[in-house]
């Protein structure tokens, strides 16, 4: 009775939204004519406040619903957005920004008589100064290099008239521009705050492509298009759809099946579906799929890895053999990459034989930074280079990971065992996980790093010294005062070129010193009916729906 509820409850779902029409004065006759794309979102949104998009649950609905001053193209290029242009000082600490004067809020009752405004400077700094309040936001860590002192007269963040923003930095930031893509950085209005104060996370008001109409949560999330939205397309302003919904069905079987039966219109990720069914062994789409279906595959900014505490001052890492350079780097030879991405991934991902930075960032080069590929004689000299010949009085290591990846650690520890390195397997929940990883109480865990914004400091901070865990996303506490000397420069840095030189030396040393032990770099896989056109990945992974057009047949 349960499974046949939720059925039906979701095959109501589209009669809900043709209602919501409905009550707004539409037709019979232009109800058949609207276009709505549906989507499943399995981890379920939390919120819609771009304040606290930390994940693309949220992410995803939160593009549709505001924008920043930049947006990043599928090319992962700064572009305009709210701002129309902007100015870097010649010495890389003050950044102004000119704005669009045709950029409006969506109508809401926080303005007077309903109607959304024009947005002008001030909000944008109200915007970003609302990112400094702890229990509101999760960026706080992206404006350490915001100058607040007498300097700037302790304004980061200041508009000396309606149409420009100034932004004052620390120190320069060659990646800054990027950050600033990043969905924390939308605009939003004072008066929706004042108005909806905490609850604004389910009452959201941007500028975005789509407008806010319902959101149930854990059942069902409505938007509908913004007829005033300032984009075009040529002539043609955008959107083309009438409205977004999404689901939230927790069962990759039964979402699939709504997929089938024409419900969703994408399944996105290789967790949505089964891809032992979907996928034919070479990772493409099986013929019984291909007529109805495109399978979307695309670099993404992620790299899966096994991270490794190193830090030896904590009684943790002094117990472990992990602590010697040679063990890690025996776990990195013992095992086949290619083997595990081909047969238990159906060939989504790329072997990790390079370093971290993944496929996709412009300084990846495999032919410059050497990763470790399967060899067995190297595990076994260096088996005996750390004083465990043949694995003999080598202590059993436990590797903590969760459901989703136990058939990958699974592998894993049987290609360390014909190595004769034992691992045994713990499985947690991901929130145990991640809390545990963050507060260094494991010393060889499972973990993947998104990018969260498109350049390779993302990806490098992991490992400096000063951004240590549980303060920072140092997980493993590596630290090589040459790496940190090395990082240090290169967020400086505006050469592209000198810029991916420093990199690929940086992310060597990670290879040589083997704190991480990498395992493949993602892609983007998503399953889309052929009814969707227009709608093209990046290797961000984020959903833009504004140019995506849906035939009716």
């Amino acid at each position: 009775m349960q499974f046949a509820s939720v059925i039906l409850r979701y095959f109501l779902f589209p009669v809900m939204v043709l209602a919501l029409w409905n009550r707004c004065g539409t037709t019979k006759t232009e109800e058949d004519t609207r276009t709505v794309f549906n989507y499943n979102e399995m981890a379920g949104t939390t919120s819609l406040d771009p304040a606290t998009a930390n994940n693309l649950e949220d992410i995803w609905p939160v593009n549709q619903l505001f924008n920043g001053l930049l947006q990043m193209d599928d090319s992962l290029r700064v572009k305009p957005c709210i701002a129309k242009r902007w100015y870097i000082s010649d010495d890389g600490l003050t950044y102004t920004f000119t704005l669009r004067d045709d950029v409006f809020f969506h109508d809401n009752a926080c303005f007077e008589k309903g109607k959304g405004r024009k947005v002008v400077a001030r909000d944008v700094v109200f915007s970003f100064n609302r990112l400094y309040d702890a229990k509101t936001s999760s960026a706080m860590s992206l404006l350490t290099n915001i100058d607040r002192s007498e300097k700037t007269n302790y304004k980061g963040f200041s508009a000396p008239n309606d149409t420009t923003v100034i932004i004052c930095l620390k120190e320069p930031f060659s990646a800054f521009l990027s950050v600033l893509t990043m969905k924390y950085f939308s605009v939003i209005p004072s008066e929706a705050t004042d108005m909806y104060g905490q609850d604004f996370r389910r009452n959201p008001v941007g500028t975005g492509p789509f407008k806010f109409k319902l959101w149930e949560e854990g059942t069902k999330l409505v938007l509908l298009k913004n007829e005033n939205y300032f984009e075009f397309e040529g002539n043609q302003r955008l959107p083309y759809l009438d409205a977004v919904t999404l689901s939230f069905v927790k069962d990759r079987e039964t979402a699939f099946m709504e997929l089938l039966n024409g419900k969703y219109d994408m399944l996105s990720g290789a967790d949505a579906f089964n891809i032992n069914e979907v996928l034919d062994k070479n990772g493409d789409l099986q013929e019984a799929y291909a007529k109805k279906f495109t399978l979307q595959k695309q670099t993404f900014l992620k790299t899966d890895y096994l991270g490794i505490l190193v830090d030896e001052n904590m009684e943790l890492v002094k117990k472990s053999p992990l602590r010697i350079k040679a063990i890690r780097k025996a776990i990195n030879y013992a095992f086949d990459r290619e083997k595990m991405v081909k047969y238990f991934r159906k060939n989504v991902g790329y072997p990790a034989t390079a370093g971290f930075i993944p496929n996709g960032l412009p300084s990846f080069n495999d032919k410059i930074v050497k990763g470790y590929s399967y060899d067995p004689e190297k595990v076994r000299q260096l088996l005996m280079e750390a004083g465990y010949p043949e694995g003999k009085d080598l202590p059993e290591i436990t590797l903590h990971t969760t459901d989703n990846y136990l058939e990958q650690t699974e592998f894993i520890q049987s290609q360390l065992a014909d190595n004769n390195i034992k691992v045994k397997i713990s499985v947690d929940k991901p929130s145990v996980l991640r809390q545990a990883v963050a507060s260094c109480e494991y010393n060889f865990f499972k973990k993947s790093w998104v990018g969260d914004y498109a350049d390779e400091e993302n990806f490098m901070s992991l490992f400096y010294s000063k951004n240590f865990a549980p303060m920072g996303s140092n997980y493993t506490h590596y630290k090589n005062p040459e790496f940190d000397i090395l990082f240090e420069k290169v967020i400086r840095e505006q050469n592209r070129e000198v810029k991916n030189a420093m990199y690929q030396k940086m992310d060597q040393m990670l290879i040589d010193d083997a704190p991480v032990v990498p395992l493949y770099y993602d892609q983007v896989i998503r399953l889309v009916s052929k009814r969707i056109h227009g709608l093209t990945t990046n290797p961000m992974n984020l959903l833009n729906l504004k140019t995506v057009k849906k035939s009716n047949s």
